[in-house]
């Protein structure tokens, strides 16, 4: 089976359970995996043979496809915003639009210290960054006048976005909770890979006693649950079967659940000044944002994806 054959017969295997574009962009990251090369080697050497090794993997992966495994947990990596992160059952599999919700938060706070590192300039070195810590928190700064930002990431799952917003903004101190166990070990292991220094911490945020134990922070971040149980029905069964539904679904009578809960953490426990991002279902664009407002956010809009779906509500509280 050379690599090109290897190709056809996964793609050939799933257009039987996925549509033709999702079948062929698997089938690209099976023979990546399998054969080690990118799209241009793969080109270039698509008529080599497979070894009998990775043509035995190959068909096993290709089993594992067609019982409805997700691609990341057959080939145990899923990429996000440029690292491979280790996922299985006990957390979401990271995708793209959560991607846009870290890209949102990295570009405002990198303006952000732009504009204070100006002002500084300005000053002529007269404006003093000084730093103070919060109750039991480790926090270095306000993450106003140019000092570090203390991050907190609600429901961090296999911890995407926490290493994605240290990685990206490293100043800051950042924070990730999620009421799993299992999602804090795989963020931990991932966070240990990726040498990304995280605090984790097991909180059930829906418990006010639980979560009135935070300390204050800049920048508060949310991927919660907010498909309803009724939508179970038009899902694959490879998130269906293999993703974890609390991490998923609210009930139907209270899909807002999650973001009143964080709405209302954000009053007590937001600095001046700091900002709430949160990824939303595509219909419930202006009832999320309608729950920080009520709440007395001053500032809040909603953001579309890169499909032209509502996908981000941003709420900033006043100065």
């Amino acid at each position: 089976m050379t690599i090109n054959e290897g190709y056809r017969f996964v793609c050939e295997a799933l257009y039987n359970i996925y549509d033709r574009r999702e079948a062929e962009n698997i089938s690209a990251l099976v023979i990546e995996k399998v054969t080690g090369l990118q799209r241009m080697d793969r080109s270039l050497n698509k008529n080599q043979f497979l070894p009998e090794e990775q043509e035995t993997r190959l068909i096993h992966y290709t089993q594992l496809l067609l019982q409805h495994h997700p691609v990341q947990h057959v080939l145990g990596e899923a990429w996000f915003y440029g690292m491979p992160l280790y996922v299985d059952e006990n957390v979401l599999i990271p995708r793209p639009e959560t991607e846009e919700l870290v890209e949102w938060v990295v570009k405002d706070e990198k303006n952000r210290l732009q504009v204070a590192g100006c002002r500084e300039q300005v000053a002529g070195g007269r404006e003093q960054v000084s730093g103070y810590r919060l109750q039991g928190a480790g926090y270095k700064g306000q993450g106003t006048g140019g000092r570090p930002s203390a991050i907190l990431d609600i429901g961090t799952g296999s911890g995407c976005i926490a290493m994605a917003l240290k990685k990206n903004i490293p100043e800051s101190e950042v924070y990730a909770i999620d009421v799993s166990s299992k999602a804090l070990a795989v963020a931990q292991q991932n966070a240990k890979v990726q040498q990304t220094a995280v605090q984790f911490l097991e909180v059930d945020f829906l418990n006010t006693d639980h979560r009135n134990v935070l300390p204050l922070f800049d920048i508060i971040v949310s991927n919660p649950p907010y498909i309803p149980v009724k939508d179970k029905k038009e899902m694959h069964k490879n998130v269906l079967d293999h993703e974890p539904h609390t991490a998923l679904f609210v009930e139907d009578n209270d899909p807002l659940l999650f973001y009143s809960a964080i709405a209302a953490f954000a009053v007590l426990h937001l600095h001046p000044g700091g900002c709430v991002y949160t990824e939303i279902h595509e219909t419930m664009g202006d009832a999320v944002k309608n729950v920080f407002v009520q709440q007395g956010f001053e500032y809040t809009v909603i953001r579309k994806d890169m499909q032209g779906k509502d996908r981000m509500v941003k709420a900033a509280k006043a100065n």
